[in-house]
């Protein structure tokens, strides 16, 4: 996604972030074939290795679902710290509560991952973490539902989890 993102606007400044060395060799690999100039690092979400309001943007492509109930806030919480004032985040996952039909989501998503994913709860994290966020799009795919949802850091939703 990192590279898709430079290819489409040479003119920024991209970085990719993944905790798996092999994923970032390949993401590297790929990188250099093409020409690209990307810095990927390697980390974890939740504790994001970035100076505090240092991106204008944040992306998260079908990662989210993976990540542990108890440490969903802490992953929006970094988000929302590394965010430059009014900076957006842009999130695509897998989706709860649409009803996983086909068999193939079944046998991919175990549906104690998903249910946090639901869209009611997803909205709640990012309230909680300081992002006002919203559900864009979403899709029935082969692999269950995909949905689209955009948050903007700002004033008018509550901040590390208080009320």
């Amino acid at each position: 996604m990192t590279l898709m993102i430079k290819r489409l606007q040479p003119g920024v400044e991209a970085v990719g972030l993944d905790p798996d060395p092999k994923a970032l060799w390949r993401a590297r690999a790929k990188a250099a074939r093409t020409g690209t100039e990307v810095l990927f690092d390697e980390g974890f979400g939740d504790e994001l290795p970035y100076p505090d309001e240092s991106f204008d943007r944040v992306f998260s492509s079908f990662m989210f679902h993976h990540v542990p109930v108890a440490e969903k806030g802490r992953f929006l919480e970094s988000v929302a710290r590394v965010l430059k004032p009014d900076g957006s985040f842009h999130m695509l996952d897998f989706e709860a509560g649409g009803g996983l039909h086909s068999l193939l989501a079944h046998l991919f998503h175990a549906h104690q991952r998903l249910e946090d994913n639901a869209n009611d709860r997803v909205l709640a994290f990012m309230n909680d973490a300081g992002l006002a966020g919203e559900k864009v799009s979403g899709r029935r795919m082969v692999f269950g539902r995909v949905a689209y949802y955009k948050a903007v850091k700002g004033a008018g939703v509550s901040s590390g989890g208080e009320k």
